[in-house]
């Protein structure tokens, strides 16, 4: 049986009405929905998670552009609270391309908000000044953050790109008039060094300028007001400083995230004590700062643990008193037999997914009630 968080809520909107603002959103001009989105995914948090799944509705195991259909519906009869999409064909793209990708990515973010789901953004950015695609290639792949900043020989382009995510951003209108709020999560994964923005190729000051320019010139120069930004490491840090070293500060980001594949079962190794410990970090600078906090990707790739969803996700993320608005596994290969993450009908961990499906913490798209709007509230009916 879910609970509902019609108190929580209220509370929340108590503290809204007499000014007391709970949470140090970013864009003072957001929408009234991002407003409502972010309200309601902080007292969310404090009670449940709701589940995400990259790519959920563009393609899944072994079929593709189908409407309304996903592999988590297919096992649950609910798509995933949070759908991810990406943003990697708006710039390195012919014209066509990119406004074929706009348009197939405008109808499937005004779907979920219509169905009443969430919609979260990557973006596996296309090195603007040389080849190699969005990973780092050696001697291909140039090490562009320094180059795109203000007064570097690409920042002219950037600009250009930019304005392709807002034109995106501005027109995804759904039938009642309101732009659809997304979770941008830009340059994630930078700790790393598999993409041309990770650690080993951008100063920590060079990251810095160019993650605030580009919340800066979306929010306040192309007037992008339905993002929630989100800012989202890898897993290589062990404490709050080392998380937040290249933090570019509170007034430019929303959300708190962590990827993590290595802690939880990649190439078969296990660290939970460790995964834990790292939610936790993130958990508590989220509450610290009143933003959010999300374990923005993870997965086990084939999911060849068949208990893997509770006994190693589910008892991780209940652990330490973590507060966590969302959990995203990544994306299903429509081709490929192996690469998937979500089950589908037949794939060995589909009883312990509808064990996962159906524990109160977690949530799906078919538990939410009005999600963008004040009087937000879980379906009070058993699964």
């Amino acid at each position: 049986m879910k609970t509902n968080l019609n108190k929580t809520n209220a509370l929340l909107s108590l503290f809204m009405i007499t000014g007391h603002f709970l949470f140090a959103q970013i864009d003072k001009s957001a929408t009234r929905e991002t407003k409502n989105l972010y309200r309601n995914l902080k007292s969310i948090s404090k009670e449940h998670i709701l589940f995400g799944h990259q790519h959920a509705l563009e393609y899944g195991h072994g079929w593709s552009n189908e409407p309304n259909k996903s592999d988590v519906k297919l096992v649950t009869g609910s798509h995933p609270a949070v759908v991810g999409i990406d943003f990697s064909d708006f710039s390195g793209r012919s014209r066509e391309q990119i406004k074929k990708a706009k348009e197939t990515l405008r109808k499937n973010v005004i779907d979920t908000y219509e169905r009443g789901g969430i919609t979260t953004v990557s973006w596996h950015f296309n090195n603007p000044a040389s080849g190699g695609g969005f990973y780092w290639k050696d001697s291909i792949s140039a090490p562009s953050m320094s180059l795109i900043k203000k007064g570097g020989s690409h920042h002219e382009q950037y600009k250009e790109i930019l304005k392709t995510i807002a034109d995106f951003a501005n027109s995804a209108k759904a039938k009642d008039g309101k732009l659809v709020p997304m979770i941008f999560r830009p340059f994630h994964e930078f700790d790393g060094d598999w993409f041309w923005w990770g650690k080993k190729y951008t100063s920590r000051e060079d990251f810095i300028e160019v993650w605030q320019f580009t919340v800066s010139y979306l929010r306040d120069t192309l007037k992008v007001h339905n993002f929630i930004y989100a800012f989202s490491p890898d897993n290589r840090f062990n404490s709050e400083s080392e998380y937040l070293e290249r933090y570019p500060g509170d007034d430019y980001v929303d959300m708190f995230g962590i990827d993590n594949y290595g802690d939880f079962g990649r190439d078969g190794k296990y660290d939970l004590e460790n995964g834990i410990k790292k939610l936790k970090i993130i958990s508590d600078i989220a509450i610290k700062k009143n933003k959010l906090a999300a374990f923005t990707e993870t997965g086990l790739e084939s999911i060849t643990n068949k208990n893997w969803w509770t006994e190693v996700l589910l008892q991780s993320i209940k652990k330490e008193n973590i507060k966590l608005c969302y959990v995203l596994v990544w994306r299903n290969d429509a081709v490929s037999l192996t690469h998937y993450y979500a089950p589908f009908p037949g794939q060995i961990s589909v009883p312990d997914f509808l064990q996962f499906y159906n524990d109160p913490y977690t949530l799906f798209e078919n538990d939410l009630i009005n999600v963008y709007g004040t009087k937000f509230s879980l379906k009070n009916t058993a699964k």
